[in-house]
C-alpha cells in the first residue's frame, strides 16, 4: 500500500512538473509563437516546391534554402507588405468615403434600366425606393462608424514596423526549417508515434497534408481573385484600383471574398452614367467572385483526402477562434481529431460482426 502511495505520488509530481515545463516554455516562446505556426504553415505548404528546387540546383540544399527564402520573400511577404501599408496608409480617406454616405444620394433610374423586358418596372421601383428611404437611412448609421472601423483595422494590424519584424523572422524561421526539414518531419512522426502508435503517425501526416492543401488554396484563390478583379476595376476606371486590390487581396485571405470590393464599385459605375463599364464589370465580378467556389475545394481536395465539409468547417471556425492562423490550425486540428475518431470506431468494427437491419 505505502509503494503504491509513493508511487502515485511519483506519478502526479513527475505529471505537474511536465506539465509547468511546458507551460514554461510557451510563455519563453509566447512573443515567437505566430511567427514560428506562420513558417511552419509556409514550409510545409511549400516543401515539395523546395525539393524540386532542390533537385534543379544540382542538389545543393543550401542554395534551394537561399532560392527558397528569398521566394517567400517575394511572393508572400511582399504581397501582404504592399496590401497591409497600402491600406493603413489610405486608412483615413477610407473613413472619408464611408462618410460622405451620409450626403450621397441615387440619381433617378437611368432610361436604359427601365427599358429592360420583363424586369425593367421591377428594377426601376427598387431603384426609386432605395433612393428614397435605403441610402437615406442607412448612410447615417454607417457614418460614424466609419472611423472605428478603419481605427479597428489599423489596430489589429498593429504598428507596421512590428509586423514588419515578425514577417522578417517568419522568412529566417522558414529558411532554418527548409534546412532541417526532414528532421523535423521525423521528430514530429516520432512523438505522433510515441502518444498513439501508427495512428499517431498517421495523423501528424494528414495534419501535414491538410495545412498544405488549405495554405495552397487560400493564398492562391485570393491571389487569383484579387489580381482579376484588380484588373477588371483598372481597366474600368474605378480610382485608386490599386488600393482596391490590397483590399480585397486581404478579404480573400479573410475568407470574406471579392464582392465587399467589386459589387460597390459595379454600383458605383451604374451611378456615375458609365453603364457599358459598369456592365462589363459587373460581368467579370461574377465570374471573379464564382471562381472561389470551384478552384478552392479542387485546391484543398488535392492537398488533404478529407471531407471537403471538414476542411471548409476547419476554415472557417479556425478564422473565427483564432484569427488569420486559425484558417490552418482548424483544419489541421480537425483533420487530427477525424483521423484518430475514424482509427478508434474501426477497430471496434474490425472485431464485430456486421448487423443487417
Amino acid at each position: 500500500m505505502a509503494d503504491a502511495y509513493r508511487d502515485l505520488t511519483r506519478t502526479t509530481l513527475a505529471v505537474l512538473f511536465i506539465g509547468g515545463m511546458i507551460t514554461t516554455c510557451f510563455w519563453i516562446l509566447g512573443p515567437f509563437l505566430p511567427a514560428i505556426v506562420w513558417a511552419v504553415t509556409l514550409v510545409i505548404a511549400t516543401w515539395q516546391l523546395m525539393l524540386r528546387a532542390q533537385a534543379a540546383l544540382w542538389n545543393m540544399r543550401g542554395l534551394a534554402v537561399a532560392v527558397m527564402t528569398l521566394g517567400l520573400l517575394l511572393v508572400f511577404i511582399v504581397p501582404f507588405w504592399f496590401a497591409i501599408g497600402t491600406i493603413v496608409g489610405h486608412a483615413g480617406q477610407i473613413a472619408e468615403w464611408v462618410r460622405a454616405l451620409a450626403s450621397f444620394k441615387l440619381p433617378p433610374a437611368p432610361d436604359w434600366l427601365t427599358a429592360l423586358p420583363l424586369v425593367g418596372a421591377r428594377a426601376t421601383q427598387l431603384w426609386d425606393e432605395a433612393a428614397d428611404r435605403g441610402l437615406r437611412d442607412l448612410a447615417p448609421q454607417l457614418a460614424p462608424y466609419a472611423g472605428q472601423v478603419t481605427n479597428w483595422f489599423v489596430g489589429a494590424v498593429g504598428s507596421l514596423g512590428i509586423v514588419f519584424v515578425q514577417f522578417l523572422l517568419t522568412v529566417i524561421l522558414a529558411g532554418i526549417m527548409y534546412a532541417k526539414g526532414e528532421q523535423g518531419a521525423a521528430m514530429a512522426r516520432r512523438f505522433g508515434h510515441r502518444l498513439a502508435g501508427e495512428r499517431g503517425a498517421e495523423a501528424v501526416r494528414l495534419a501535414g497534408q491538410a495545412i498544405r492543401g488549405v495554405a495552397l488554396a487560400v493564398v492562391v484563390t485570393a491571389a487569383a481573385q484579387s489580381l482579376l478583379g484588380g484588373i477588371a476595376i483598372a481597366v474600368a476606371g474605378v480610382p485608386f484600383a490599386s488600393v482596391l486590390t490590397a483590399l480585397m487581396f486581404m478579404l480573400c485571405i479573410a475568407q470574406l471574398g471579392p464582392g465587399l470590393v467589386l459589387l460597390p464599385a459595379v454600383i458605383w459605375m451604374y451611378v456615375v452614367g458609365s453603364a457599358a463599364w459598369g456592365t462589363f464589370l459587373l460581368v467579370s465580378s461574377l465570374v471573379v467572385i464564382s471562381l472561389d467556389n470551384f478552384l478552392r475545394p479542387i485546391l484543398i481536395r488535392k492537398g488533404a483526402d478529407l471531407p471537403l465539409l471538414l476542411i471548409l468547417g476547419g476554415v472557417i471556425g479556425g478564422l473565427l477562434s483564432f484569427g488569420l492562423v486559425g484558417i490552418f490550425l482548424g483544419p489541421a486540428a480537425l483533420a487530427v481529431t477525424y483521423t484518430l475518431l475514424q482509427a478508434w470506431m474501426a477497430e471496434d468494427d474490425a472485431g464485430q460482426p456486421t448487423m443487417d437491419v
